[in-house]
């Protein structure tokens, strides 16, 4: 305990873990940011309505609701009359997004460094119980150490959408995305066990080579991850991470994603696996 708050239990969320990830982060997005022409700002991403410039305001614009401010253009009446908007954190979003809309992209540029640098000194100066402080998260309460490494997962997709919209590939092994991938492991069980629907006293083995991570997971009543199978998998399900994450996050077609998926065992199983990866909001 440190000044009456939890601290966690759970390596994978420790500061020393989760900080430099996202610091890598910043710094991979800064890099791609500078690198857009001006022309870049408008194409459009794999996500509805959103064009790189949306995306990084969407960005910018939860790093500014952790520095306690507020979206300039104020709530969105509409926001959730927009297709593409299913939730309130949606509709919050597109108050940022319309905030920055018709903002130049040096006007953008200085105000992600300026977020960047305030964000950093804000994180660097946490103790380990404001790091593991009870907290709202994205996905019900929590502590801020699991939203931090959330917002490591977000950013890093994220920074992908943009990567793929330019045609700028890049950043994909790292302690940013080693992170990530923490966050995707926690679904697993659910999309496999549920989604998937892999059989009772079936297992799963998901291989990423290009960033050296497995994942096992085994049904036994219900689906959970493990860290080790006994005997061979009922399927084996191998693909580069660029894959595995597009596929996580719902990105774009599912077919052309599946052109890079091995599978070895039950093939049925295994193409279920892939197909119903899918888990972001």
């Amino acid at each position: 305990m440190e000044g009456g708050l939890t601290v966690s239990d759970d390596p994978a969320l420790d500061k020393a873990r989760v900080l430099p990830a996202y610091l890598e982060e910043y710094a991979a997005l800064t890099e791609l940011i500078d690198s857009l022409s001006d022309d870049d700002w408008r194409r459009p991403t794999a996500l509805p309505a959103w064009d790189v410039q949306a995306v990084i305001s969407h960005l910018m614009g939860t790093e500014l609701t952790l520095l306690g401010e507020k979206p300039p253009a104020g709530e969105v009446p509409d926001a959730h009359d927009r297709p593409h908007v299913h939730n309130d954190i949606a509709a919050r979003n597109e108050a940022w997004v319309d905030s920055f809309a018709g903002d130049s992209p040096q006007q953008m540029r200085e105000r992600w460094r300026d977020i960047v640098e305030r964000r950093t000194a804000a994180m660097e100066a946490m103790t380990d119980g404001q790091w593991h402080a009870p907290s709202w998260t994205p996905i019900g309460e929590g502590t801020l150490s699991r939203f931090m490494r959330i917002r490591v997962f977000d950013l890093w997709l994220h920074e992908q959408d943009m990567r793929d919209a330019v045609g700028k590939v890049g950043h994909e092994t790292g302690d940013a995305v080693d992170v990530a991938l923490d966050e995707i492991s926690l679904a697993l069980g659910f999309l496999i066990g549920r989604k998937a629907g892999a059989p009772d006293g079936s297992s799963v083995t998901i291989t990423l080579p290009d960033t050296g991570r497995t994942f096992h997971i085994v049904v036994a009543g219900r689906a959970a991850v493990v860290d080790q199978i006994d005997g061979e998998p009922t399927t084996v399900v191998r693909m580069p991470t660029s894959a595995f994450t597009r596929l996580a996050g719902g990105r774009g077609e599912v077919e052309p994603l599946l052109r890079d998926v091995l599978i070895a065992g039950d093939r049925e199983l295994g193409e279920r696996v892939a197909r119903n990866l899918a888990f972001t909001i």
